[in-house]
């Protein structure tokens, strides 16, 4: 519903009577004596007490065809909140889509708002918890995603502080482990652990202190076999183009960067080469 469907067409006449009410689908179209034609709700039809035969004014036209806006625009937000529970900005930018105008979509997100259908705060409230039970993000990714749906950097930060994401970074770090272990030297296990936790949104001290809660089991001879793994394939990458003291240098680096301990390398190259 748009205004050029509800526009009033003003005449010479100072009133003019109903001659038509006849439902539309989710509408009532509404015709007058002066061939005016508009669609309003069934909202409006009780609220102005509209039936077949009536006189109106001008004016009560006017307020007629206001109401109308008004009434199907906070229809089509709460037909978009009956799925789920949505911020001010998702219904302001659903009403933008359906060509509600701008002065009505703010008479609709007051009215939802004062009769608690729109709360940005309790929404915050509800994501965060929902994260903290079943998620894995942590505070600055979760502030990320609700400052884009609209809600205020105050209310964000106000709400996360009420909230301790220790657990959550603890199960998340778990997670990681497992899908690691026995895969990657130490190091390199705590390096790709620790980014993971800082891209989900947890500081460096939260990751830090999840992954020294974590029960990592020390197994030396996989750690051996893994490096040796790798020295080999380091090894057919660098022995076609370099030898002796060049070879031994770029193994070393390569297998530095991929987090092996320094003595543990020397000790394998001098066995391999």
């Amino acid at each position: 519903m748009n205004d050029s469907t509800l526009k009033y067409r003003p005449s010479e006449r100072t009133s003019m009577k109903i001659t038509k009410i006849e439902k539309k689908k989710q509408l009532y179209l509404l015709e007058l004596d002066d061939s005016e034609k508009l669609y309003i709700t069934e909202d409006t039809i009780v609220r102005f007490m509209l039936s077949k035969g009536m006189e109106i004014t001008e004016q009560e036209l006017k307020e007629i065809q206001t109401y109308a806006q008004f009434s199907y625009g906070k229809n089509l937000a709460l037909y978009h909140l009956s799925f789920k529970q949505r911020t001010a900005k998702e219904v302001k930018d659903y009403l933008t889509q359906h060509d509600i105008q701008p002065d009505i979509i703010s008479q609709v997100l007051d009215a939802l708002k004062k009769e608690n259908w729109i709360n940005d705060r309790k929404y915050a409230n509800s994501f965060i918890q929902s994260n903290l039970l079943t998620g894995d993000k942590g505070a600055f990714v979760l502030k990320q995603k609700l400052s884009q749906k609209g809600i205020s950097s105050t209310i964000i930060e106000e709400e996360l502080s009420q909230f301790d994401f220790t657990e959550v970074a603890e199960r998340v770090a778990e997670k990681l482990l497992k899908k690691y272990q026995g895969k990657l030297p130490r190091k390199a296990l705590q390096d790709k652990i620790l980014q993971a936790l800082i891209n989900k949104g947890f500081s460096y001290g939260q990751a830090k202190e999840a992954f020294h809660h974590l029960d990592i089991e020390e197994d030396q001879e996989n750690q051996q076999e893994l490096l040796y793994k790798e020295l080999d394939k380091q090894y057919r990458k660098y022995s076609k183009k370099y030898e002796g003291y060049d070879l031994k240098q770029r193994l070393t680096q390569a297998l530095a960067r991929k987090g092996y301990d320094f003595s543990d390398i020397a000790s394998a190259l001098r066995e391999y080469l």
